[in-house]
């Protein structure tokens, strides 16, 4: 974030990765609502984008090139976010994402180390996108299973940032995308920088139609990583599913929010997500600092 002498204040990001899905069109639309993702997070309105793209030389159908960038554009579009232009490279691996610049109000600016003991957590979206990308990949993935997570993640997460803008400031404590690092990795940073302990209840996190199920044969790398770097950090009751607690270091493209909201707040925040068609969840509560910063209970 950039802040000016006066008015809002200048918020930049920039996300790109490798094809998620086989149809391109598709594919540029998660790729452009994940990139947006980073700037709703922190409470502000994207505003400009710049194409990042790196296709084959050789041996490539350009129709399919026009497909990534028109299904990004029709994202941008809906978010209302112009396009000013970008940079393509060769590259052997298909890449496409964009940088994004974006308004904030330099006041109400949600991070992640705000959240306190007390605070109920809400999420609003299922995890479960990186089990099922790596069984797509590996062809192991049923339809049903692959349009629920195209649907999750070509969803904007503007809806909700905006229904939580118009609420009194307060209302929200701290916020984060779940992106890469899993529920468990971001819920971890957020516990980390607010000198709390996040309380999860296995039994109220949604899962994506299909993850519980390919959680043990579709384990990606990112998913490995997740939990060689955060499993030191996160305590799991023995009544947990091994396949939900697999699923909490699922590294996820195009997540949801996690939102940190004082318990006097939460309902106003149930509510207003709900009437902005957000279907969000109550997860767990902050409490203050134990000897680990993620507590998951319950046998879900």
């Amino acid at each position: 974030m950039y802040r000016w002498g006066s008015g809002p204040a200048l918020v930049q990001t920039v996300d790109f990765f490798t094809p998620i899905v086989d149809d391109p069109h598709t594919y540029g639309q998660i790729a452009a609502a994940n990139a947006l993702s980073d700037i709703y997070a922190m409470g502000g309105r994207p505003v400009t984008a710049l194409a990042i793209a790196c296709f084959p030389k050789t041996d490539f159908d350009a129709a399919i090139i026009r497909a990534v960038f028109l299904g990004g554009f029709e994202k941008l579009r809906e978010a209302g976010v112009a396009l000013l232009g970008g940079h393509t490279v060769q590259d052997s691996e298909i890449k496409f994402g964009y940088a994004v610049t974006g308004e904030i109000d330099p006041d109400r600016v949600w991070s992640n180390a705000g959240a306190k003991p007390g605070d109920r957590l809400f999420l609003t979206k299922a995890i479960g996108t990186g089990v099922i990308g790596t069984a797509i990949k590996a062809g192991r993935a049923e339809e049903s299973v692959v349009a629920a997570a195209v649907r999750s993640m070509v969803q904007l997460n503007r809806d909700a940032t905006e229904a939580l803008r118009a609420l009194d400031a307060g209302s929200v404590n701290a916020c984060t995308d779940v992106t890469g690092f899993g529920l468990a990795g971001h819920a971890s940073e957020m516990a980390e920088a607010s000198g709390v302990t996040l309380r999860i209840d296995a039994r109220a996190v949604p899962w994506l139609n299909g993850a519980r199920a390919l959680a043990g044969s579709s384990k990606s790398g990112g998913l490995r990583s997740n939990l060689e770097h955060f499993e030191a950090r996160v305590r799991i009751a023995e009544t947990v599913d091994p396949a939900a607690a697999l699923l909490l270091f699922d590294p996820q493209t195009s997540g949801g929010l996690l939102i940190a909201a004082p318990a006097d707040r939460a309902a106003a925040v149930d509510r207003a997500l709900t009437r902005a068609g957000v279907v969000a969840v109550c997860i767990g509560e902050a409490v203050p600092r134990g000897d680990t910063l993620i507590d998951v209970l319950g046998t879900g």
